[in-house]
């Protein structure tokens, strides 16, 4: 009458292994600020409802050990691969606010940054959290939780892994998020060339002037405008494109 629990268990603890990969791996959900305990609540929670989902797709206990721990290793690959993948979006923000800071002349106010796990730049921190934040604002986690179900769809339990896929995917996702991040950082960086350009005018028409001492007030006062400013728009283009990347294991 219970011949059908080492089924039951096997097939629960095999999607545990790839929701519990992608949770303490994912962005605004799996961040070290987190409780552990509460992060595998919400992996146990979460797998329990997607294995009511995709039980049906689930194959039978292998025999073998060996054959059992190769496919619950599979699973626990698939869900680091695709949480990396989607945590390298949040790196966007780290660099966009690493290079905000260098430029304005932040760079050496240092706070810890949860989602890095290590001391980063204020304004990095801050684009951080405040990105992480607007993810549970704007319902983008949603879309994480979805991509944990259509994962199933796009590799299938017991599927061959295409590593190769998988290593173009990180490729292009540290690329566009390198690109995100300068883009986000862009109108700092053309006024401090402009800013610089005109410092070196100075020191060049009058020497006696101490242009270390004058400009950095102006320049961390000026960053803070600028960042005030622009802060609305790059944020929202930062979610469009979180939004959009997300869409692709939908």
């Amino acid at each position: 009458m219970l011949d059908f629990l080492p089924q039951e268990i096997f097939g629960f603890f095999l999607i545990f292994a790839r929701m519990g990969a992608m949770v303490m791996m994912l962005p605004a959900l799996g961040e070290t600020s987190v409780p552990s305990r509460v992060r595998l609540f919400l992996a146990l929670s979460i797998s329990i409802i997607i294995y009511s989902l995709v039980k049906a797709s689930v194959p039978v206990m292998p025999v073998s050990p060996i054959a059992l721990g190769v496919l619950i290793f599979c699973e626990t690959l698939v869900g680091l691969m695709m949480g990396l993948c989607i945590r390298l979006l949040v790196s966007a923000l780290h660099i966009a606010g690493t290079v905000i800071a260098m430029q304005s002349g932040l760079a050496m106010a240092q706070a810890f940054d949860p989602s890095q796990g290590s001391q980063s730049s204020l304004v990095a921190t801050f684009m951080t959290l405040l990105g992480v934040t607007l993810i549970f604002v704007t319902d983008l986690h949603h879309l994480m939780i979805s991509a944990m179900y259509k994962s199933y769809s796009l590799f299938p339990i017991g599927g061959n892994i295409v590593i190769g896929g998988f290593a173009e995917l990180v490729a292009d996702t540290v690329s566009n998020s390198f690109k995100l991040g300068i883009q986000m950082a862009s109108p700092i960086i053309v006024y401090a060339i402009v800013f610089n350009a005109g410092l070196g005018v100075i020191s060049r028409l009058v020497p006696q002037l101490q242009v270390f001492f004058v400009a950095i007030p102006i320049n961390i006062v000026m960053g803070f405008v600028i960042l005030a400013v622009v802060i609305s728009a790059a944020m929202t283009w930062y979610l469009d494109n979180v939004e959009t990347s997300l869409r692709m294991f939908q």
